[in-house]
């Protein structure tokens, strides 16, 4: 029987996102993620504030080297492709290239 998911309290966007993700992966799993330390770099500000393009570029940038550090990546590859975000930065990919990956690799699909 697997530990229930993680509960963060509803303080800030960031953190119910993050929640999301982690929702069905374990509590240990669920508190290495690297993201937990800083969720809004990942997430990026909250739907009301406007982000310069370059400043998303370099906080993406940013988020994907977090993300190449992070002991549960593979399970949050895996969730993001369930998933298909539509914002934020998901095991190295945006939304975007997770959107990609998804269309390239259906779920149906046998891996050799």
């Amino acid at each position: 029987m697997s530990a229930p998911a993680v509960r963060l309290p509803d303080l800030h966007p960031a953190l119910r996102l993050l929640d999301s993700v982690t929702d069905g992966i374990s509590v240990q799993l669920a508190e290495g993620a690297l993201c937990g330390a800083d969720p809004e770099l990942h997430t990026g500000p909250d739907a009301f504030t406007d982000e310069p393009a370059d400043d998303r570029a370099a906080r993406e940038q940013v988020a994907k080297e977090v993300c190449a550090e992070c002991p549960v990546w593979a399970l949050c590859l895996a969730r993001s492709l369930r998933i298909r975000p539509e914002s934020g930065v998901w095991a190295g990919f945006t939304a975007a290239e997770i959107g990609e990956l998804a269309d390239r690799f259906p779920q149906n699909t046998a891996v050799a």
